[in-house]
């Protein structure tokens, strides 16, 4: 039996004869569209979409601080003269300890000025030294990856637990020739320790939120807790870093303590709340107490972390970035443990 084959229908001369032939058009009928790009470009720039005018006011409002605080200087200065003179006219030696204690008051002023100053400084570094990495990572600029190597290993000079891994990190340095991977040796070295330290900050101040919460009699007291634990966790991860913001400096970690605050103060919790965030059948075993103590404590658990990515001098790559669901194991086991006892 023979295998099939096509067989052609027709002749290759009647094919080669019904051949089309290429159409044309004569250049007399072609036609120039219209750019509706361009029209459309026009429009979009005349549309609403236009960028909103920036807001007056701001040269009025700054003088109006200005001119205020001046005002309230001048007004001190005054009453501090005043009550030095009435000093040294009741007696001579009340005036010399009264002009003294002024003397202090004002150096400890300077003082205080020279490091709120600082810490703004400081944050502002570790901004910048965070976005240089950033662009390190990407562009792969060997200059750029010494300078922030360099930074980092001299913002970290000063630390004793950190000592062995800057030598490491000494050595490791002097023989590579890759910008970006020096930056993820850097974060491996210096970042590793300080973010398992991070960590362990923040679930001991999630634990702490959540026992309190569940053995506090009344709601005030647990809202009076969670905001200083916030407060704190927000100072000891600042200070870990490195950052040691003064009270000006700490107001750009506030905007995350009050984001928690809004959420905790008014929530409402529900057996469905509670399966949804620490797991299905859970919510069941916990009183209403303990699972408001759990909710209470992943909040926590979301400052720490808004305050490790504000402070952190270099981008996470090498390391994983902490979140919430890393923490709700340790939280339930506290619960679990917690409605065990009662």
């Amino acid at each position: 039996m023979r295998e099939p084959r096509a067989v052609p229908t027709r002749s290759p001369e009647n094919a080669g004869n019904t051949a089309r032939a290429p159409r044309a058009f004569a250049s007399d009928r072609a036609e120039e569209a219209e750019d509706v790009f361009k029209d459309s470009a026009e429009a979009l720039s005349q549309s609403d979409v236009t960028p909103e005018p920036r807001r007056r006011g701001g040269f009025w409002r700054g003088l109006a601080l200005w001119t205020g605080g001046t005002l309230v200087s001048l007004g001190l200065g005054l009453a501090a003269e005043r009550l030095i003179r009435d000093l040294f006219a009741r007696y001579d030696w009340l005036g010399w300890v009264g002009l003294g204690v002024l003397g202090i008051f004002v150096l400890a002023l300077i003082v205080l000025i020279v490091r709120e100053i600082a810490g703004l400084m400081r944050l502002r570094m570790l901004d910048a030294l965070r976005e240089r990495a950033a662009r390190t990572l990407v562009s792969d600029n060997l200059k750029d990856a010494r300078a922030v190597a360099s930074h980092v290993l001299e913002l970290y000079s000063g630390r004793a637990e950190l000592a062995k891994a800057r030598d490491t990190l000494h050595g490791d340095l002097k023989h590579q020739l890759d910008g970006a991977e020096m930056i993820r040796i850097t974060e491996r070295a210096i970042m590793a320790p300080l973010d398992r330290k991070a960590r362990a900050l923040t679930a001991a101040s999630a634990r702490r939120v959540a026992l309190v919460t569940a053995v506090a009699p009344r709601a005030l007291i647990d809202i009076a807790f969670i905001v200083f634990e916030s407060f704190r966790l927000a100072r000891n991860l600042a200070d870990l870093y490195g950052a040691r913001p003064g009270l000006f400096g700490f107001l750009r970690l506030v905007r995350a303590i009050l984001a928690h605050l809004a959420v905790t103060g008014g929530l409402v919790l529900t057996d469905g709340l509670v399966e949804q965030l620490v797991g299905q059948g859970l919510a069941a075993k916990l009183s209403a107490r303990l699972g408001e103590g759990v909710v209470n404590g992943l909040m926590t658990v979301r400052v720490g972390i808004a305050a490790i990515r504000v402070v952190r001098p270099l981008p996470f790559d090498t390391q994983k970035s902490p979140v919430v669901t890393d923490f709700i194991g340790d939280l339930t086991r506290v619960a679990t443990e917690k409605t065990a006892q009662q």
